[in-house]
C-alpha cells in the first residue's frame, strides 16, 4: 500500500530538513579542516558508547607525551565538565561542551571552541565526542580521522550492530583488555567483523590499566603526526570563525 498524500509529504519535508542540516554542517566542517590543516594542527575524533574509557585512554596518552601544553582537547558530554577537569589536571588545554539533550557534538560546537582555544601550529587536537555510536556517525566534525573506541566488556558483535559508525575511522581500538578473562570477547571475531564492514581500518588492543598495548597506540599517533602534511603553511594563521 503507498503512503498517503499527508505523511508522503510530512516524510518528504523530514529528508529534506536532514538534508539541509547535514549540509549545513559538511560546509562549517571543511572550513574547520581547511583552519587545522593550514595550522599543522592534526585533530582526532575520538568516538565510543558510554564508558569505553575514552577519557582514561586520553589522560594516559597526554602523560606519554613529551609536551602536554602542544595538546589541545575539546571534551563533549550532555551534562558536567568533569571529563575537561580530569584533561586540565594533565597539563593540556581542555575546553568542554555540553550538549544538553544533543547526542553528538557538530562541526558548528567545535568551530566555536576552535575560536577560543588558542591552539598552536603543528599541535595536536583529540575531540572526545559525547558517547554514542549512532548519531556521530553522520556529523563531521572537520577531523583528520576518526577513532573508534569498543571496550570488551560491549560485544563483539558491535561493528556489525553500529555498522555506519566504522566505515568512516580510521582506527578501532579494542580496550580494557585487561578485563577479557572475565568477559566473552573474541578479539579475532571483532576485528574480523570491523574489516567486513570497512576493509582499510586499522585495529588495535589495549589497557590503560596495565599499559598493554599502549606502546602501539603512541606509535600510531606518532606516524599520524609525522606523515600529516601542513597544505597551506603560509596561511593566514588567524581563525575567522564560519560563523560571525
Amino acid at each position: 500500500m503507498g503512503l498517503r498524500g499527508g505523511q508522503a509529504d510530512t516524510e518528504q519535508r523530514v529528508i529534506q530538513l536532514e538534508q539541509d542540516i547535514l549540509g549545513v554542517n559538511n560546509a562549517i566542517a571543511a572550513a574547520n579542516r581547511r583552519w587545522l590543516r593550514r595550522n599543522g594542527i592534526l585533530s582526532l575524533n575520538l568516538v565510543s558508547s558510554p564508558g569505553a574509557g575514552k577519557t582514561s585512554l586520553l589522560t594516559e596518552t597526554i602523560r606519554r607525551l613529551p609536551d602536554a601544553s602542544a595538546v589541545t582537547v575539546i571534551e563533549g558530554d550532555q551534562q558536567t565538565d568533569l571529563d575537561a577537569a580530569r584533561i586540565r589536571e594533565t597539563g593540556a588545554k581542555a575546553l568542554q561542551i555540553n550538549t544538553g539533550k544533543g547526542c553528538h557534538l557538530d562541526a558548528r560546537m567545535v568551530n566555536e571552541a576552535i575560536g577560543r582555544l588558542n591552539m598552536e601550529p603543528a599541535s595536536l587536537l583529540l575531540i572526545e565526542n559525547v558517547g554514542n555510536l549512532v548519531c556521530p556517525a553522520s556529523f563531521d566534525l572537520g577531523e583528520e580521522a576518526r577513532v573508534v573506541i569498543l571496550s570488551v566488556t560491549e560485544g563483539d558483535d558491535k561493528p556489525l550492530k553500529y555498522p555506519d559508525i566504522f566505515v568512516g575511522a580510521s582506527l578501532m581500538i579494542v580496550s580494557k583488555t585487561d578485563l577479557l578473562p572475565y568477559v566473552h570477547f573474541d578479539i579475532d571475531r571483532v576485528t574480523e567483523y570491523a574489516r567486513r564492514i570497512n576493509p582499510d581500518i586499522a585495529c588495535l588492543t589495549l589497557s590503560v590499566e596495565t599499559g598493554q598495548g599502549m606502546d602501539a597506540w603512541m606509535e600510531w599517533l606518532e606516524k599520524r603526526r609525522s606523515t600529516f602534511c601542513i597544505t597551506a603553511a603560509d596561511g593566514d594563521p588567524g581563525l575567522v570563525p564560519f560563523f560571525t
